[in-house]
């Protein structure tokens, strides 16, 4: 039963340790933009991580219907 004592102050504690981080966190702005980071994995900024020989080509535009200028 004597251990009950030091638990409840314990408790106390990190209960308010807790509080006190999430106003810190909403305060700092760690809440204002939560669907940004979710959307950032779509973007391709890796291009410099692709090799050389394994990126596609961009400037070559997809060949057009070459029987429509024969006629």
């Amino acid at each position: 039963m004597d251990i009950v004592i030091l638990l409840i102050p314990i408790a106390i504690i990190l209960a308010g340790f807790a509080i006190w981080a999430f106003f810190w966190s909403v305060n700092s702005g760690q809440f204002d933009d939560l669907e940004s980071p979710a959307h950032r994995i779509l973007y391709d900024d890796d291009e410099d991580l692709i090799p050389e020989d394994a990126r596609q080509k961009k400037d070559n535009p997809e060949p057009e219907d070459q029987d429509q200028d024969t006629r």
